[in-house]
């Protein structure tokens, strides 16, 4: 079962980070991230990647019919590597530490463990997941099961209080900020972000955690796209705020809820607030639509700011 925040391998020396779970058409959706040219591996950015697949591997563009939308996609039997989350994460939790990102894995999920959570369900994912860490990596722990996500953004907040760990400093918002290119201020940015808990600082390096819990969704559902629109909504209902897609359910006399496909707004709003949503609407086979925030990567001119 391919999973979102996995990583798979191609023979033309490709590593694509899977975007949603399962297969559509026999082909797994991802997202070019890392390529080998001249023996070494190199991390792409989204322009570049849709440009080299169009001119070099256009058999990894695809058009979803789920998403209404093209995406990468590599059909199962052009896979050479499967890369874990989980078993990986076993595999680094039980060697000893060649570097100091490895360490500070370690050490974080000691930290993690105690007051009875349970690793079984996380994995790593990002740089460390395909062994491509350097000094400067962050570390990108995926959880699997809801209730334990929501005890590990509960656990960071203690060990922040406790001091193991520590908030971001100026200077780290700011890279966060300029990294993900929002459509929000950077004050409004950090005040959605500094809430969440879902990431936090150990031993000078940034660790992330998210959140892939079950589909929740019979597979084949379709969408269409109807344009792009901006409304205003209380929201009803967060339960799958931090899922992949984050789902909000909206009071809406036309639209019932927002999915939010990149992890600048997961978690961005609760229960009872009021929000402003720029996205794109859709509607599915019965009529029902929704609002998709993050229907490309850059997810630009979309976003969910809650109304202080």
């Amino acid at each position: 079962m391919y999973k979102a925040k996995d990583f798979i391998e191609t023979s033309q020396g490709l590593i694509f980070a899977v975007v949603a779970d399962g297969r559509e058409a026999g082909k797994v959706r991802c997202f070019l991230r890392y390529l080998r040219q001249d023996g070494q591996w190199r991390k792409v950015a989204t322009e570049f990647a849709n440009r080299y697949l169009a001119e070099r591997h256009p058999q990894y563009l695809f058009h979803s019919q789920a998403f209404d939308a093209t995406l990468h996609a590599v059909a199962e039997q052009d896979i050479t590597r499967h890369y874990s989350p989980r078993q990986m994460l076993r595999q680094l939790l039980q060697g000893e530490a060649s570097d100091h990102v490895l360490a500070d894995l370690q050490h974080l999920c000691v930290l993690l463990q105690r007051d009875g959570i349970d690793i079984q369900h996380i994995g790593i994912t990002g740089s460390l997941l395909i062994g491509m860490q350097n000094h400067a990596s962050d570390i990108d722990l995926v959880c699997y099961e809801r209730m334990v996500f929501h005890q590990l953004r509960n656990r960071v907040q203690a060990l922040i209080a406790q001091d193991k760990c520590q908030t971001l400093n100026d200077d780290d918002w700011l890279a966060s900020y300029r990294r993900r290119a929002c459509d929000l201020s950077l004050d409004e940015y950090i005040w959605h972000e500094q809430r969440k808990y879902n990431k936090a600082i150990i031993n000078q390096r940034k660790f992330d955690l998210s959140l892939v819990a079950a589909p929740r969704e019979a597979a084949g559902k379709r969408y269409s796209k109807l344009g792009p629109v901006r409304i205003e909504a209380h929201v009803i209902e967060d339960v799958y705020g931090f899922d992949y897609p984050a789902e909000f359910a909206i009071d809406h006399a036309e639209i019932s809820s927002v999915a939010c496909f990149t992890a600048t707004y997961t978690g961005q709003a609760q229960t009872g607030e009021y929000v402003v949503i720029s996205g794109q609407l859709e509607a599915d086979e019965h009529g029902v639509k929704r609002i998709v925030v993050g229907s490309n990567r850059e997810a630009t001119g979309e976003y969910i700011k809650v109304v202080r």
